[in-house]
């Protein structure tokens, strides 16, 4: 069933399809050019049933396919690899076996919700695949990393310094966000929501406002609106100069990592000027925003974004310029259009690849011109493609920046949201974070409380884009590629 990513949808109106119609749309839709958007159980009378959300680029549309209750399926992604990592979550979730599946393994290592007091398993405690040969030989990395760094476990298989395998095993951040939400909305739900991935705070948080507006069949306010879209931005400028510094740092050219950490403290400032909160707690709510920004702050953050932008193009000259850093950079983690594709990338890895995949564009919120943020795009698909496409978004954000600035809407900045929402509905939220598409998909029950709440974070995608990246690198290049993608773990683990 197509719907567009604004409306909800009665559940009634989703029919109820057999297991093997099911899995033929998805693999239909795939063939046809969409991607797997979400992948989910959903619980009800008899036992747990899926949900599929696919999506389509070219025009924004959206397809909703879902079946009754299960316990196993044929498993779809010897078919459609991109649902790999979604079906692991369904079985260790719900406990609904995808047979077939090449690689069943634990996405979190915690208990099922059928089970919550059963045995907790031990993250990274697993089976992880080996290659078996003369001169092979194994690297294990994490979870625990030198510096200020989130846990997550790499393993690689590798010949001499060429890396044959990388494994990613994950989970050491889960905090159960999702079953938190369930139940909702109510007081919490927010600032659960904004604690989802720390460095996108504005990203989900704008996703979790899009799906409560859907769902009461209200807008923002426009100048509500027009905040977050700021708030948005601004997280884009602070996180893509991070990692400009970041990969600079990482090839030992020392001038424009420097300069870039304290453009990054910059950026975040701007959007302490909103509520006092560098990572923007606080600002986004369903209906528009919480704080305004008022007109001595207004030019106060034009003046500074000015300044801001004068200092990141001469850091990215200084980047861009030098032939060691372009040396190390070029065709090193490259990924193929059609891999990226087969494996559902999304934001800078996903562009660097030539696909035309932004949901400013493509999903916009309502209210907002789907053309006012240009696409940027390349197609070598290594290091150097996703640091230029990470420039290339500096400037597009910098250019909507001055251009909001300087026409501010008027009115209230927020509209209030009904005390209930509408029972046994379907909701999608859709924003492109700095990372990519952040998807937060809500179904309400009965009591129109939410019987289900999805969060797809951009790195949920792409980490698996990484390890394929990898392959047949050299094992010094990983902290680069790693780099390059700047996936979250906690956003992943949830």
């Amino acid at each position: 069933m197509e719907f567009s990513h604004t409306q909800s949808l009665p559940l009634a109106d989703i029919p109820l399809l057999s297991l093997g119609d099911f899995r033929q749309r998805i693999l239909d839709r795939v063939a046809d050019g969409w991607r797997v958007v979400a992948l989910f159980g959903l619980p009800g009378k008899g036992g747990v049933g899926l949900i599929a959300l696919t999506g389509r680029d070219h025009d924004g549309k959206l397809a909703v396919f879902r079946t009754g209750p299960v316990t196993a399926y044929p498993s779809l992604t010897p078919e459609c690899p991109q649902c790999h990592l979604f079906e692991r979550e369904l079985f260790e979730q719900w406990e609904i076996r995808p047979e077939g599946h090449p690689w069943l393994k634990p996405v979190r290592f915690a208990p099922s919700f059928p089970h919550p007091d059963g045995p907790r398993p031990k993250p990274g405690i697993t089976d992880f695949f080996k290659v078996q040969g003369e001169e092979v030989h194994e690297v294990a990395v994490g979870p625990v990393h030198a510096g200020i760094i989130e846990p997550g476990h790499f393993r690689f298989q590798c010949a001499g310094e060429n890396v044959l395998h990388l494994e990613i095993s994950l989970g050491y951040q889960h905090r159960g966000v999702e079953r938190l939400l369930v139940g909702g909305p109510d007081i919490r739900t927010p600032h659960l929501v904004e604690t989802v991935a720390g460095d996108t705070t504005i990203g989900h948080a704008l996703a979790h406002a899009a799906v409560v507006e859907s769902l009461a069949g209200r807008d923002a306010a426009p100048r509500g609106r027009w905040i977050a879209r700021l708030a948005l931005e601004l997280e884009r400028l602070a996180n893509h100069t991070g990692d400009l510094g970041a990969l600079s740092g990482d090839v030992g050219f020392l001038p424009t990592m420097s300069y870039c950490g304290r453009i990054r403290g910059d950026f975040l400032n701007m959007t302490a000027l909103f509520c006092g909160n560098r990572f923007g707690r606080g600002i986004v709510r369903p209906g528009g925003a919480a704080v305004d920004l008022d007109e001595e702050a207004r030019v106060e953050l034009a003046k500074r974004l000015e300044a801001g932008r004068r200092a990141a193009f001469g850091a990215c000259e200084l980047l861009f310029a030098s032939s060691t850093v372009l040396a190390r950079f070029e065709g090193t983690g490259r990924l193929t259009a059609t891999t990226a594709q087969e494996l559902g990338l999304v934001g800078p890895p996903a562009r660097a690849c030539g696909l035309s995949r932004d949901a400013r564009r493509t999903f916009p919120l309502p209210g907002t011109d789907p053309k006012d943020i240009p696409l940027s795009l390349h197609d070598f698909g290594d290091v150097y493609a996703r640091a230029l496409v990470r420039r290339l978004e500096l400037e597009t954000s910098l250019d909507f920046l001055d251009k909001a600035l300087a026409d501010p809407p008027t009115g209230p900045i927020g509209r209030p949201m009904p005390d209930g929402l509408p029972p046994d509905r379907l909701a999608v939220g859709i924003v492109e974070g700095w990372r990519g598409e952040v998807h937060h998909v809500a179904v309400t029950g009965p009591d129109g409380r939410f019987a289900a709440y999805k969060i797809i974070d951009p790195s949920f995608h792409n980490w698996f884009g990484l390890a394929v990246a990898l392959r047949g690198q050299q094992i010094s290049d990983f902290p680069l590629c790693n780099k390059s993608f700047n996936l979250s773990y906690c956003g992943h683990d949830l």
